[in-house]
């Protein structure tokens, strides 16, 4: 991930705290005492941290929006939620968290954005986060996922808290586009083999250029 993919750093006036914004396809780690903040529809946010050290974390992603009817098609889409979630574990770690000690809290995966009739990628979303938690012993100590409504999220990594706020009056012109777009990047980078996140993002960068 270069220097400009990285989520945007800001002081919030509210919270009176420096804070960081993620988009899709974003993760950020940290030691530092930051507020992490997204927005979710059909993406999902794992918030992850070790409570004694004081070091947490949060991604945002989706899987592709491919067609699972094969065993094959399944194991490609997975990759992208694979790769979501290590890369967090292993910056988490290597800032000094314990990957024993840690525990994670999971948001999103909502049924919001038009055009997933035949196909609720929301819930596919949530359950692999809560089947990729669960193999890598990983305890799920809160959620919220799948339903019908988007989230925002704030995450406070060295407090392990997390506010909320439901989202159901879903007008949000900007996320729908903005996932929508990394959704049809995501298939199509799929079909192209590219799985890492600084690929994708920057395909993603590159598509709104």
């Amino acid at each position: 991930m270069s220097q400009d993919d990285k989520p945007i750093s800001y002081f919030d006036n509210r919270l009176q705290k420096e804070a960081v914004k993620l988009l899709p396809g974003q993760y950020y780690a940290t030691s530092n005492d930051k507020a992490l903040v997204t927005i979710l529809g059909s993406c999902v946010a794992a918030c992850v941290y070790d409570e004694e050290m004081k070091i947490g974390g949060m991604n945002h992603f989706m899987l592709p929006d491919i067609h699972l009817t094969s065993e094959s098609e399944h194991c490609l889409a997975t990759k992208y939620g694979v790769h979501a979630m290590d890369t967090l574990i292993q910056k988490l770690v290597s800032k000094g968290a314990r990957q024993s000690k840690l525990v994670a809290k999971a948001f999103g995966g909502g049924k919001v954005l038009p055009g997933f009739v035949q196909q609720d990628i929301g819930r596919i979303n949530a359950e692999f986060v809560i089947e990729y938690l669960n193999n890598a012993n990983i305890p799920l100590i809160n959620s919220d996922l799948m339903s019908t409504y988007a989230r925002k999220i704030y995450f406070f990594p060295h407090e392990g808290k997390v506010y909320m706020k439901r989202i159901r009056d879903f007008t949000n012109a900007t996320l729908y586009e903005r996932e929508s777009t990394h959704r049809v990047l995501l298939a199509q980078q799929a079909k192209e083999g590219v799985t890492s996140f600084a690929e994708h993002i920057h395909a993603y960068k590159s598509s709104r250029s």
